[in-house]
């Protein structure tokens, strides 16, 4: 189940007996949680009907007691069980007669990490209840969120102020939310974000650095991008992630060449490179720079390059260089 479709569940007060949160996207998850905290038990008698264990540090027993324990002054109780990851598949078929016929007066919520959907406990939760995964948001999606956010919050950004906001903070959605909280104190009483506010609050990191040598790279701007280069080793980047940025960089660019040549849309262009749309038109106009052949060319030196830095004994810097001329010298 996507969480999206959890939370119409939460909305309309249909929340299954037995809930499993999981996946990398932390934020969203521990929001999740809360949000159906709030739903099952009321504060004034949640210490009497909200339960909390830790899969190392409880017996399934206890826990198991715990769920068919009926609720005090409410309809019903919440049963809530960290790091569930951790039960081995023997600790998991304990709880299997309890996931066949759940207490309709319980939820029960297990929160891990991942799944095995071959386990029988998994097989058997599908039945009766709610598998829901929390995956990392897209370089795309982040804009949704951070609106979403503001909106909350009472405030909107500039289109510019947007892009910049989303380019400064990445896809973690913890340190976004902190960044936005920063920005919106020092916003005040306006409610209106824009690109001078972000560059003056949010972080600017070697993010906003890499992002600038890959749009050089991009723009066969020989000059800018060996000195970008050269700044981005001096202050510690590490050589086998300025190569991994350089391939995704290109591997966006070669998608939108091939979608061009479609004639797909801008829409579709955004969908399928997954890039916030405020950098579309760069994008676009760096793809249609370079020949299939330049992007084959690319990719066969950016294969070259990995081997070297892992194997080779030559100098990281140069073999940087001498990959930043190769992908500039493409046929116009």
């Amino acid at each position: 189940m996507k969480p999206t479709e959890f939370q119409k569940s939460l909305e309309t007060g249909k929340i299954p007996s037995l809930v499993y949160l999981y996946g990398e996207e932390k934020f969203l998850l521990e929001r999740t949680l809360e949000e159906v905290r709030e739903k099952i038990v009321i504060e004034a008698v949640r210490d009497f009907n909200l339960s909390v264990f830790h899969a190392r540090e409880s017996a399934v027993p206890e826990i198991l007691d715990a769920a068919r324990t009926l609720p005090v002054l409410s309809s019903h109780r919440l049963v809530v069980v960290h790091d569930a990851h951790q039960f081995n598949a023997s600790e998991q078929e304990r709880f299997l007669d309890y996931l066949k016929a759940p207490c309709p007066e319980t939820v029960l919520v297990f929160v891990g990490q991942s799944i095995d959907a071959r386990r029988k406990f998994f097989q058997e939760f599908k039945k009766r209840g709610a598998l829901v995964e929390f995956r990392r948001l897209y370089d795309n999606q982040i804009p949704a969120f951070v609106r979403e956010q503001a909106r909350a919050a009472g405030r909107s950004f500039t289109e510019e102020g947007l892009a910049w906001f989303c380019r400064r903070v990445g896809t973690n959605l913890q340190e976004v939310h902190a960044e936005l909280i920063k920005l919106f104190t020092y916003l005040g009483e306006r409610s209106l974000v824009d690109v001078e506010d972000v560059k003056n609050i949010v972080s600017d990191t070697r993010e906003d650095s890499i992002f600038d040598l890959t749009n050089a790279v991009g723009q066969g701007q020989t000059g800018p991008s060996l000195r970008l280069l050269g700044r981005l080793l001096a202050e510690g980047e590490p050589p086998l992630r300025i190569l991994t940025m350089l391939v995704r960089h290109f591997r966006q660019l070669w998608k939108a060449h091939e979608l061009l040549a479609q004639n797909a849309s801008r829409g579709e262009i955004i969908k399928r490179v997954k890039i916030n749309p405020y950098f579309l038109d760069g994008l676009l106009a760096q793809a249609r720079c370079f020949s299939e052949a330049d992007f084959r060319l690319a990719f066969a030196h950016f294969l070259q390059t990995d081997l070297a830095l892992k194997s080779s004994g030559a100098h990281p810097s140069a073999l940087l260089e001498d990959l930043l001329l190769v992908l500039m010298k493409k046929t116009r």
